[in-house]
């Protein structure tokens, strides 16, 4: 098994690396790629060192079995024919093929069956967001159908990439020392404020990534279900938080809810009110799962259920999911 990894100096790049160790992924052979100004850069990987290359339109892929792509939708693009022309299958963790029809938009925990049918040789992942909510949801979806769903999130700095982590620390470090804030990485200071715009705006009103916790989510659960979302970034630098409010065909007890949360594949329960026990970002960042509390039913609506979700952005909103997704393919002879 040989691996590649495109755009292994950003902060999805060196999660990839953290989350192949952590999880002992069989492989022989490891090749990293980057742009330009990352090749030459080194990084150890199980006791060995390994030099960056530049990615280029050559023959570099042709014995890869699995690329691991997250380098930006225009490189993606680019690259594509590239990475896939001699049949290495392409993970690829930007937006740029989500909503293709022969590209199948894969969560292990919830459609891993689509990522066996690829014609283009490339399976999409998720938006980061949309990761957490369905692997949550589904758990619900399989009890009674989910017709509508409404989420707010609470979106870490991570989610714009290791630069935007770096802003948010230095600008508490300006503003503890009374200095200057630099603002380059978001529209506004990030510091002590919240920012309700994520991507940017469409003609309805939605911002894309808010339109893509809707498209994306139908396509990952094959469902007719309605989602409307109001995406929020907020200044912590790693695991998102949502809060969900869905509504079913039928009624959902808490009770059931819980019940079948508890045996969720990749679903940690973490709900006793009573004693302050709900999932925190805080908490929750480096972990792999994702957390689910705070269960109750919609007062509002007789066949509501609200729950508050968190992940690791890095880990399962991106990584981990791409790795996830290469290990069902593994374990299904799929390659």
């Amino acid at each position: 098994m040989k691996i590649a990894i495109v755009g292994a100096s950003g902060a999805v790049g060196q999660e990839f690396l953290r989350v192949l160790d952590e999880r002992n992924f069989p492989m022989d052979e490891l090749v990293l790629f980057g742009s330009a100004r990352s090749a030459g850069n080194t990084y150890e990987f199980r006791d060995k060192q390994y030099v960056v290359k530049e990615l280029q339109h050559n023959d570099d892929f042709k014995d890869i079995d699995i690329a691991f792509v997250s380098a930006g939708g225009s490189i993606s693009v680019e690259f594509a024919g590239t990475i896939t022309k001699h049949g290495a299958i392409m993970i690829d963790n930007s937006s740029a093929f989500r909503m293709d029809k022969d590209v199948p938009l894969v969560v292990p925990e919830v459609n891993g069956e689509d990522a066996k049918v690829r014609p283009k040789g490339i399976i999409a992942n998720p938006n980061c967001s949309t990761i957490q909510m369905v692997v949550a949801m589904n758990v619900i979806e399989k009890i009674s159908h989910i017709k509508r769903a409404h989420v707010a999130t609470y979106q870490a700095a991570s989610g714009a990439g290791a630069a935007a982590m770096d802003e948010l620390v230095n600008q508490f470090q300006q503003i503890a020392y009374n200095t200057d804030v630099t603002v380059d990485k978001f529209a506004y200071q990030l510091a002590y404020n919240l920012i309700p715009q994520i991507d940017v705006f469409t003609d309805n009103g939605y911002t894309k990534e808010e339109l893509k916790m809707y498209y994306e989510t139908q396509k990952i659960m094959h469902s007719d279900i309605q989602v409307s979302a109001t995406c929020i970034r907020v200044p912590i630098l790693r695991s998102h938080s949502e809060a969900i409010w869905i509504e079913t065909e039928r009624p959902v007890s808490p009770d059931e809810a819980r019940e079948a949360f508890a045996k969720a594949e990749g679903v940690v329960l973490q709900d006793n009110p009573a004693e302050k026990e709900y999932p925190m970002p805080l908490f929750v960042a480096g972990k792999d799962p994702v957390y689910v509390g705070r269960i109750r039913e919609d007062i509002a609506n007789p066949n509501g259920l609200t729950f508050w979700v968190v992940a690791d952005q890095i880990k399962k909103g991106a990584a981990l999911n791409a790795v996830q997704i290469a290990e069902y393919l593994i374990k299904e002879n799929a390659i």
